[in-house]
């Protein structure tokens, strides 16, 4: 699978270990290195400043999906290759989605997981057929993939389902595992 941009979710803070902003920083090193452009939520603050700062750095082009509303207050980034002002969190989620080849989750807060969360949802209804995992740095998302196992368990969640979430600790490792993918063996976990 040719990988042309990829979207990133984190937190619009930096986290209580420095190992959160390291790896946002070396995640946009790796996509500006591979020629593949970021698309993320526009801000200029915590792990999403240090991510999208660190690909403008490595050469990449960076495009940020801010709503109207949050501009002023997740103090938008002005120094991006191209940032979308839109009007509404469902417009700023549908074209994310649409502008991007797969999805990387950092850690975040509750809109780093309803973003997670409502794209896996996405995945499983065949809304979109494209690859998207967590790194999982400093063993942050652990109890998530602990919670994701006793989802399936407990026959709450197909086991199949539960396989479209992949898990690195490296990006270079995840954006490997998903350029192997191709939409067909996606579109398999949804058919």
């Amino acid at each position: 699978m040719t990988l042309s941009a990829i979207c990133v979710y984190c937190g619009s803070n930096s986290g209580a270990l420095p190992a959160y902003t390291d790896a946002a920083a070396r995640l946009g090193q790796t996509l500006a290195r591979r020629g593949i452009a970021l698309v993320y939520g526009g801000g200029k603050v915590g792990l999403m400043g240090t991510l999208a700062d660190a690909a403008l750095r490595a050469g990449g082009q960076v495009i940020g999906v801010i709503p109207r509303g949050l501009a002023a207050r997740e103090v938008a980034h002005a120094g991006l290759t191209e940032l979308r002002v839109v009007e509404s969190m469902h417009t700023r989620k549908a074209l994310m989605v649409d502008l991007a080849d797969g999805f990387i989750v950092l850690p975040g807060g509750a809109g780093t997981m309803d973003e997670f969360f409502e794209l896996w949802t996405w995945g499983q209804l065949g809304l979109h057929v494209k690859p998207f995992g967590l790194l999982n740095v400093a063993g942050y998302f652990d109890p998530l993939i602990h919670y994701l196992d006793h989802m399936v368990a407990q026959r709450f969640l197909k086991a199949e389902h539960r396989a479209q979430v992949l898990v690195e600790h490296d990006a270079p490792a995840l954006l490997d595992r998903f350029a192997a993918h191709t939409p067909t063996q996606v579109r398999k976990w949804i058919d």
